[in-house]
């Protein structure tokens, strides 16, 4: 897995940190990209060269993913949140509302939002653990004659994952994979509908990546306008207006490099390692602590506290001052928080952990 290491290790939830060579190329490109003398922010969309871009990047994605030939890849903006009004407003009219699972914040927020549009029914829910594990399936409550059933497949502010795919049950399965999609593979078949801000493992924040079957197609309410008809953006090659370009073409070399680190399944087993690198570590520590059940733990978030809260001051001042930043948790969940995305190498990991220890020994 070749990835270097930078001077500042970026360990945000998001907008996250790139692969370096990504933003090499993009800085050798910002003014002339491949001899065109302009600038990918300065091309017509519908020009040959833009479509070149687009093209490529949605082949390459279908390859990465290996997208079966029933669904559509459709490059959105407004990011994940505007995708908790759009999937009901194109889905909910199927049927008689639609499930949800709840495992934290991403979750409430997609429900919230659907209950404009139809019945949003809680089918499970981890509130009561604090959102420290995802519910077991024989606890879901599921409805017969529901349009969809929504998950967030990995929820950032307290580190919890799917490390399965759920049954379907009959009913088209619809996942929030902003945060972790393309962190190893994914069976798509087994999803009606994907969709993922592209901040963490994709690019520039602004851009949505959405993945449907063709029979969730022409569902949408009378009222969803225009722009956000799944069926009008695939009928329109997502050129209804114009497309983020820019986000575009970063994220079409970030799937050029993901192939060069040799796909999902090489990306899936380094994203391991890193993660069970930076749990070891915790485990082992009277110091630090993980609250969330261990086979729930996100591979790409990785939350914890220090036993002492007074110290987490300290802690984040003396890890900036080694390059580490961003490590603050989300105010809502407070303590700690590793975001390990893609183009996070083992060896930003093995700095944090040294740090950690070191900082334990002086303060534990």
């Amino acid at each position: 897995m070749q990835q270097t290491l930078r001077q500042v290790i970026n360990f945000s939830a998001g907008p996250a940190t790139l692969p370096e060579t990504v933003l090499q190329q993009a800085a050798s490109e910002m003014l002339d990209w491949h001899g065109t003398g302009v600038s990918v922010m300065e091309m017509s969309h519908r020009g040959p060269h833009y479509m070149r871009i687009h093209e490529e990047a949605r082949q390459n994605l279908r390859d990465l993913l290996a997208v079966p030939p029933g669904h559509h890849i459709l490059f959105l903006q407004g990011g994940a949140t505007l995708q908790f009004a759009q999937v009901p407003l194109n889905l909910i009219g199927r049927g008689d509302g639609a499930d949800f699972v709840n495992t934290g914040d991403w979750s409430a927020k997609a429900i919230k939002e659907a209950a404009r549009y139809g019945a949003a029914r809680e089918i499970a829910s981890s509130q009561p653990e604090g959102f420290t594990r995802i519910p077991a399936q024989s606890s879901w409550k599921r409805s017969e004659r529901a349009a969809y059933l929504h998950i967030c497949s990995n929820e950032t502010i307290r580190g919890v994952e799917y490390q399965f795919d759920p049954d379907d049950h009959g009913v088209p399965l619809v996942a929030d994979m902003s945060s972790n999609i393309l962190s190893r593979p994914v069976d798509v078949s087994r999803y009606g509908l994907i969709y993922a801000g592209a901040q963490k493992n994709i690019g520039p924040a602004g851009l949505v990546i959405v993945i449907i079957r063709d029979d969730l197609l022409g569902h949408a309410l009378s009222a969803t306008p225009t722009l956000l008809d799944y069926r009008e953006q695939a009928q329109h090659d997502s050129m209804l207006n114009t497309p983020p370009t820019f986000s575009i073409y970063i994220a079409g070399l970030v799937f050029k490099w993901l192939k060069a680190q040799g796909g999902l399944a090489a990306m899936g087993e380094h994203n391991a390692r890193k993660a069970q690198r930076l749990y070891d570590c915790i485990d082992a520590s009277g110091f630090y602590r993980n609250a969330v059940a261990k086979d729930d733990r996100s591979r790409m978030n990785a939350t914890f506290t220090l036993s002492d809260p007074a110290l987490d001051e300290r802690f984040l001042k003396e890890a900036a001052a080694e390059g580490m930043t961003d490590l603050k948790g989300h105010r809502t969940s407070g303590g700690m928080r590793a975001s390990l995305y893609n183009a996070m190498p083992m060896e930003g990991v093995d700095r944090l952990v040294s740090f950690m220890r070191q900082f334990e020994t002086r303060y534990g």
